[in-house]
């Protein structure tokens, strides 16, 4: 039997891409200036986001966390999983001039084997308008492991104008026992936006080698740029090297990922 959450992904591919409005704010922050955000989605349930920014964005980053892509949001802005790259440094880019957006899944759902499908990418699509309704700047899909698949699906798929680029952090090239999909799934040769591939050398993850990041940059041939940009060092705190505190989370080097993805956001007009 389907669960909740892939029925609602069928019913996103059977309408479209879904208009989604704000539906409620939480009263209580967990960080300054940060709110959580439910959204409605074309069949009735509410897609959690946290959103924040500050007074006038230079541009906004819809961030696309990892692993089973359940953070765990609660109302009062408490998270459950924090330690995943883009959510744990999103204070960080908000200081740096950037809003920032990272969604939950619906009903605490499990994304992999879900991110490359049209229908998921219609939601990623949906995420990037209402950023870009909240502000005047522009739009940047971050994903990190797992969720450069979803990222990769939501530029492939989004109309003209949209998305100002697309930053993939390191990407799922290999399939895993528990995810077979890639980002070789998610319709690479359809991106047309700027693309930056982050990969670093000391990565023990084996579903993402830094060495396919050329092979992820040839597969964007439509792309009308793609940078890779190498890195190297980071702690190994987790028990897997696909942990997200580990060199594959950039754990301990943080600052300089996160530089070195600001100044390529600033070269393309973030």
């Amino acid at each position: 039997m389907l669960d909740k959450f892939t029925l609602s992904l069928f019913a996103l591919c059977l309408l479209g891409t879904p208009a989604i409005a704000q539906t409620g704010l939480a009263r209580q922050t967990l960080v300054a200036g940060e709110r959580v955000v439910d959204l409605l989605l074309g069949d009735g349930q509410n897609q959690r986001v946290l959103y924040d920014a500050p007074p006038h964005p230079r541009a906004t980053l819809v961030m696309l966390p990892g692993g089973s892509g359940n953070i765990g949001v609660g109302r009062d802005g408490d998270l459950r999983h924090q330690e995943n790259f883009v959510v744990r440094t999103r204070a960080d880019w908000v200081a740096r001039g950037y809003a920032v957006l990272v969604p939950d899944t619906l009903d605490r759902a499990n994304l992999r084997g879900l991110r490359s499908s049209p229908a998921y990418g219609r939601l990623v699509v949906s995420l990037a308008a209402f950023a870009r309704d909240q502000a005047p700047s522009p739009v940047f899909l971050i994903g990190t492991s797992q969720g450069t698949i979803a990222a990769m699906r939501g530029a492939a798929q989004a109309g003209p104008g949209l998305l100002a680029g697309l930053v993939l952090t390191e990407a799922v090239s290999i399939p895993g026992r528990r995810s077979t999909e890639t980002v070789f799934d998610a319709d690479p040769q359809s991106v047309r936006v700027p693309v930056l591939v982050v990969a670093n050398r000391d990565d023990a993850c084996a579903v993402t080698p830094p060495e396919m990041a050329p092979r992820i940059a040839a597969a964007l041939s439509h792309a009308p740029s793609v940078r890779i940009l190498a890195v190297s060092g980071g702690m190994q705190r987790s028990d897997r090297g696909c942990g997200s505190l580990s060199p594959h989370g950039y754990d301990g080097i943080e600052q300089e990922v996160v530089g070195g993805i600001a100044g390529w956001l600033q070269m393309h007009g973030g």
